[in-house]
């Protein structure tokens, strides 16, 4: 083994690569605590003012003290930089003004809560993002966050608390993070502090004992802010030594590594070092070396070296592949490369003189091991008399091998045999050795040591003098004999290894590209059942069986996709049902319900068990060996992370959708509560005028209080058809009854519907008579106009009039109505159709944002398209186009 010293040179790359992408950012550091009230602010502070002691420029860009008097005692000195005033919900709440931190460019920052949702209309969404700029800017930060707001720890911490933690940071702000300081402090003390409203005001804090702070909870949040900054120090530790070429171990935390092979001892060792880990309280990992042997190993020592690793997984281990030519070797450099402390290996179940002839990887794991200690486990009697199995007997065509082999020898003396009086014996040996060469490449190891042997034996009789004859005249002759049998051997030992290495790299190969074309089409899978139908397809033709996905829809079974004429009866699912409950694989080819027709593998993703694939060989006498149980491992894991995946989407689409529909029914309350309420107060005013006072009123009061109350009814009946209106185009229920029909009369009856709101504005209509019908739903764009027209009367000064123009332009009838009012906003036109978006303009009647959002709806309904644009002298216009009937566009087009 060559010991080698030099820095890995994919790990040096990286370090450098990191350290390029720092050079004018910013350092981040974090203060890491288990709970709210461990002292992060206070150690925060606590450390800028000694970096402000050694003359760094320290402001406090956000720092929160929750009213601590020792936590407000360490701002003394520091720069308070002024908040920024957001208006949320009828209340101010300030934030942190990232705009003032950048321009004031600090050497330190204080930012407290990396995890803070910030309020709307900020520049960034989550306060983490506006750190990420400040560091992008070249400024230091100070931050604080808790464990519990960890993206990746969310599910854990909700199980462990109960409690869902919404504000959550991504893991790579804590990893990439220059430096990270834990602040812990006893639960008992925490308690203390929070008794005392340290934490929390005491209703606060009354609540939070009997929900968060549980002494249970605390210690498990506890060990979770301990275990993860270890992990981020080992990390830093373990690239330190790659980068340095430090060879290590560094006993700074124990790992085990068990070596697993095929021998019945495999399952002893991965127990025993499950239990060693658990005393240690170590990290482990259960490693097999694929050797270019492993292509020669029979199936069940296969099936052994995948019962051990399952197990190892199954009791906390991580079980690695790791393809190699020594298994020493390359299990010392992984171990070296993990910082691997101890390392757990069988004792040799070989005679002596096997182990003598082919040496022992014990022998050589601790030559090797340096500063690694090594444990060698001891097998019992039973597995020493379980190693040899049972001889197999030579199958017919490997009895054709070994006739091939003898054949060749006996071509290449039938060769060699008319040249002896011409050639020097010692030339003719080439010949065997060629024979040697062909054996080994074309027939196998077996054969081509046959042919060594025979060559030596047959070149003595044929080609040695005395012929045909054991003696040899010369002793020299023995060194040639020597010489062609060791060589031979060698040859032979070379070439059946290159093709054995050949042959195991021909079985990756085609399990990768499996692997890689299940991936594609997993990715370009978009549905749910796209997903199944692509794994059935795959485990087709990979193992010519027949297969089935069934996903569980949280009540049973769901079978989502299956090969053809593959049925379950009632038995098969109930191992199927086995399978998905206990996370095992059940059915045939297993040790549970073995007498089931199919194997049945739960697909395991991320965070659940989201279905089982069911494979089903169609010749009963088929089985499952353990290459193909392994590939139909990893075809399971990337169908769960797929299911998972489309599963996950489905419930982002329905989180949206119910934001949708909250958001929409907080407009229809805001609505209510306001634009429908308005007419409703104006109309019961007016009526209870009536009816109370109705006989000291004259007639033209009445008459103006009845037009008023009639007016409000107007409007609010608008407003109520609008919001059915929008329902009925939403759910898909608007239905067009299209007629040829008349601009002009519609835009007369819009008018008449809007002569009590518009009695006192100037109306200029521009319609020429000789337009051409166009095909449209008349009461719908009657609807159009005077949503069009009432906006229009909203927004404009009461003595400005209101322009309709209707003409025609290629294949469409156009219609503009135009305002003089303040316009748009070019920053509003493309959200001015959205629905509830409205314009806020004091002094102007404000509507509930339904109105263009509904004609939108009705004209693109109708085929054609509305826009806004600003008019140059003041006002906005918005464009109806509708498309005319065919034989209209032709005369269109030709017109003069």
């Amino acid at each position: 083994m060559i010991d080698d010293n030099r820095p890995d040179p994919d790990q040096l790359l990286a370090h450098v690569q990191r350290e390029e992408t720092r050079l004018g950012r910013g350092r981040l550091k974090i203060f890491l605590g288990y709970a709210a009230g461990v002292g992060k602010t206070y150690a925060m502070l606590e450390a800028a003012q000694q970096r402000l002691a050694e003359g760094l420029d320290v402001v406090a860009a956000y720092v929160d003290t929750h009213g601590r008097a020792e936590t407000q005692a360490l701002l003394a000195g520091l720069e308070l930089l002024p908040r920024r005033p957001i208006p949320y919900r009828e209340v101010i709440v300030t934030e942190m003004d990232l705009d003032a931190v950048l321009a004031r460019r600090p050497g330190l920052a204080l930012v407290d809560e990396l995890a803070h949702t910030n309020a709307p209309d900020s520049r960034h969404a989550r306060r983490y993002l506006d750190v990420l700029e400040l560091l992008n800017a070249g400024i230091d930060v100070y931050t604080t966050l808790n464990v519990q707001h960890l993206e990746s720890l969310n599910d854990v911490v909700a199980q462990i608390t109960g409690v869902v933690v919404r504000e959550t940071v991504p893991d790579r702000i804590l990893d990439e993070a220059d430096e990270i300081e834990l602040v812990d402090l006893p639960i008992n003390e925490l308690v203390v502090r929070l008794a005392e409203g340290k934490v929390y005001v005491p209703e606060q804090a009354a609540r939070a004992t009997r929900q968060f702070f549980r002494p249970g909870n605390l210690a498990a949040l506890r060990e979770l802010a301990l275990r993860r900054a270890a992990d981020r120090i080992d990390e830093q530790m373990r690239a330190y030594m790659q980068t340095h070429a430090i060879a290590g171990p560094w006993p700074a935390a124990e790992r085990l590594l068990v070596c697993v092979g095929p021998s019945p001892l495999s399952q002893r060792l991965v127990r025993t070092a499950r239990r060693l880990a658990q005393r240690l309280n170590a990290e482990w990992f259960a490693v097999y070396v694929e050797t270019p042997a492993h292509a020669t190993l029979s199936e069940a020592a296969r099936d052994r070296v995948a019962q051990a690793l399952r197990l190892a997984e199954e009791l906390g281990a991580k079980s690695i592949t790791l393809p190699g030519r020594s298994a020493a070797e390359t299990i010392i450099a992984y171990a070296k490369s993990h910082n691997v402390t101890k390392i757990v290996a069988g004792k040799p179940l070989q005679p002596r003189w096997l182990e003598l002839l082919r040496g022992s990887i014990v022998d050589q794991i601790i030559r090797h091991s340096q500063d690694i200690d090594v444990y060698v486990i001891s097998g019992t009697g039973e597995h020493a008399r379980q190693v040899p199995e049972a001889q197999t007997p030579i199958r017919p065509r490997r009895r054709h091998r070994f006739l091939k082999s003898l054949l060749l020898v006996a071509v290449v003396t039938a060769i060699g045999l008319p040249l002896r009086p011409y050639i020097e014996p010692t030339n003719l040996v080439m010949l065997y050795l060629l024979a040697v060469i062909v054996a080994a490449i074309r027939l196998g190891r077996a054969p081509a040591i046959l042919a060594s042997v025979l060559g030596v034996v047959a070149f003595d009789l044929v080609f040695v003098p005395p012929y045909y004859t054991l003696v040899v005249a010369h002793a020299q002759y023995l060194l040639t004999f020597a010489a062609l049998l060791g060589v031979g051997l060698l040859i032979s030992t070379l070439a059946a290894q290159v093709r054995e290495q050949a042959r195991a790299a021909q079985k990756r190969e085609a399990q990768t590209a499996a692997l890689y074309e299940l991936s594609r089409d997993l990715a370009a899978a978009v549905e749910l059942a796209d997903v199944a139908h692509t794994v059935v397809s795959h485990v087709e033709q990979i193992l010519a069986s027949q297969a089935a996905v069934l996903v569980h829809d949280g009540l049973q079974l769901e079978l989502l996709s299956a090969s053809a004429g593959y049925a379950l009866d009632a038995s098969e699912l109930a191992v199927a049902s086995w399978a998905l409950q206990h996370g095992q694989a059940a059915g045939r080819h297993t040790d549970t319900l073995a007498g089931a027709k199919g194997f049945y593998l739960p697909l395991r993703a991320a965070q659940a068990i989201v279905g089982v694939l069911a494979v089903h060989m169609i010749r009963s006498a088929d089985e499952l060996a353990p290459e193909q149980r392994r590939l139909l491992e990893s075809f399971a894991s990337q169908a769960a992370l797929a299911i998972e995946r489309d599963q996950l989407a489905e419930k982002a689409k329905q989180a949206q959708l119910l934001r949708e529909t909250e958001k929409l029914q907080s407009a229809l309350l805001n609505s209510i509560s306001h634009d429908l309420r308005t007419p409703l107060a104006t109309i019961t005013g007016a009526l209870t005028s009536l009816l109370g006072d109705g006989d000291l009123l004259d007639e033209e009061a009445r008459r103006e209080l009845t037009k008023t109350a009639y007016g409000e009814a107007e409007r609010l009946n608008r407003l109520v058809g609008n919001l059915l209106d929008m329902t009925r185009l939403e759910s898909g229920a608007m239905k067009l009854a299209p007629e040829l029909g008349d601009v002009q009369d519609a835009v007369g009856v819009a008018l008449s519907q809007l002569s009590n709101q518009m009695a006192d504005r100037s109306v200029v209509v521009n319609v020429p008579h000789d337009l051409p019908l166009v095909p449209m739903d008349f009461v719908l764009m009657v609807q159009v106009l005077v949503n069009l027209l009432d906006n229009a009367d909203k927004y404009s000064p009461p003595a400005a009039p209101i322009e309709i123009k209707a003409y025609t332009a290629s294949t469409s009838l156009m219609i503009d109505v135009a305002d003089c009012g303040p316009g748009i906003p070019a920053e509003e036109l493309n959200r001015i159709f959205e629905k509830f978006h409205r314009l806020q303009r004091p002094g102007h009647r404000q509507g509930t944002g339904l109105g263009l959002s509904i004609s939108k709806g009705i004209i693109e309904a109708h085929g054609g398209h509305i826009s806004a644009r600003n008019r140059p002298a003041g006002g906005a216009v918005f464009t109806i186009a509708l498309p005319l009937q065919q034989g209209q566009r032709l005369l269109v087009e030709e017109a003069p």
